[in-house]
């Protein structure tokens, strides 16, 4: 009976010790995931700053290779696009303002933990001819922009919603009072 205890204590003490003579995993920071992660941030990062400047060169197509085949866009007064086609015509529409300038910037871009979908959300700023007064007017606002990883690895978006903070109708008149 003594052999079997002092077996049973020396097996839960030789546990125990190899249980505290591991080696720690290494930081999250410093995994192939994590690396690969902050480089497709970069690649939306870099890619969002490339389309700002194909704005403005006002070239259609360079705006449109930025989108996926069944990519939608969404901007306000605007009916929903889909589809590549139906961007390329609406863009060149838009495109044809002499005083459009369209900047935006990202404040938050993020991965999915699977690697093929991801987000941008940040800011723009419009200028743009007054339909009614034929002058121009400033817009600005929020967007937030999906991503779909393609087969050659590069980025296009796949639905890309803008929603201006301007009030309908313009900036509000004070309230006179009474």
């Amino acid at each position: 009976m003594n052999r079997i205890l002092t077996y049973c204590a020396a097996t839960m003490l030789a546990a125990s010790l190899m249980g505290c003579n591991q080696t720690p995993a290494p930081a999250a920071d410093a995994s192939p995931t994590a690396a690969k992660h902050d480089v497709d941030v970069k690649a939306i990062r870099d890619g969002e700053a490339q389309w700002n400047q194909d704005y403005a060169s006002k070239d259609a197509s360079k705006l449109v290779a930025h989108y996926a085949d069944d990519a939608v866009l969404m901007t306000p007064g605007m009916a929903a696009m889909s589809g590549k086609a139906a961007i390329q015509k609406g863009l060149e529409d838009f495109l044809k303002d002499p005083a459009l300038a369209l900047h935006f910037q990202p404040s938050t871009v993020d991965i999915a933990n699977s690697g093929d979908l991801a987000y941008s959300r940040g800011t723009y700023t419009l200028t743009m001819t007054n339909p009614k007064t034929k002058k121009p007017m400033d817009d600005h606002g929020s967007y937030v922009t999906d991503y779909r990883k393609q087969a050659d690895g590069s980025w296009k978006a796949v639905a890309d919603i803008s929603v201006s903070e301007v009030p309908i109708g313009g900036p509000t008149a004070p309230m006179k009072k009474k």
